[in-house]
């Protein structure tokens, strides 16, 4: 079936879902986090884009951005082959890391922008990973409220600007507000038991290892086995084993 093309943004902003294959985590450490975002701001001044708002997730990355110089396609080629090299280097993996085609929406209203923005800052805590959108240290969040380094802030602050109060507490006040708007997303995969954190600490104890994709590496006996332990000793989803430790999905329903 041949794929829907693309929509394209009037306005030149769009809303960017980076996902990892197989629902992998493609950020292990805050080592990979770092890095992603000098990828970002290396490529921001090459590439021509402005941010608005980014958000890192375990397997998963939100974006906002505009297009400058270069086309979106290109842009994305950009960011993921570089962070790919680095991660496979690193972690001594070769192949894909992220889904073969991004997911993108145009932003073309004020309002729309504003909604965008905010369901990013609020991703963590939809994801039960923070109480508190502060909480969460890789989003663009404290860009906002601190000194912006690598996000535009001042479209959004403007937007939602009130006389009788400053811009950086009113942006706070915003993006606490409680929405139901549903933006693009990466596809529903219904709760889970347990979060990402808690679920690879415990895939790293119960397979004695530094990293939770090292589960790749061992020999398919005793991989499959410390995976029959993860799902019926610990009660880890198919689908969360398959993210964390970027094994088949096949072979995670097998074992």
């Amino acid at each position: 079936m041949a794929r829907t093309a693309r929509k394209k943004s009037n306005s030149g902003i769009y809303h960017i879902i980076i996902r990892g294959i197989n629902r992998q985590t493609i950020f292990e450490d805050q080592e990979d986090c770092t890095y992603f975002l000098q990828i970002l701001q290396r490529y921001k001044e090459i590439s021509g884009y402005g941010i608005y708002a980014y958000c890192l997730m375990g397997n998963h990355v939100h974006l906002l951005i505009k297009i400058g110089i270069e086309p979106l396609e290109q842009v994305m080629r950009r960011l993921c082959g570089s962070y790919v090299y680095w991660y496979n280097l690193k972690y001594q993996r070769v192949g894909n890391l992220f889904q073969d085609r991004f997911k993108s929406e145009p932003v073309e209203t004020d309002e729309y922008f504003q909604t965008v923005l905010r369901y990013i800052h609020q991703n963590p805590i939809k994801a039960g990973l923070v109480k508190r959108v502060e909480d969460y240290p890789w989003s663009s969040f404290h860009e906002y409220v601190t000194q912006a380094a690598l996000v535009t802030t001042h479209l959004l602050l403007d937007m939602i600007s009130d006389d009788n109060q400053p811009k950086r507490e009113r942006f706070i006040e915003y993006i606490r507000e409680n929405s139901d708007q549903e933006c693009l997303d990466i596809d529903p995969e219904g709760k889970q038991r347990l979060t990402d954190e808690q679920a690879r600490e415990i895939i790293k104890q119960a397979c004695h290892l530094k990293n939770a994709i090292d589960l790749q590496q061992f020999d398919p006996h005793t991989r499959n086995t410390y995976i029959k332990i993860l799902k019926e000793r610990h009660h880890l989803s198919i689908r969360q084993i398959e993210r964390l430790t970027g094994i088949n999905r096949g072979i995670v329903l097998k074992a």
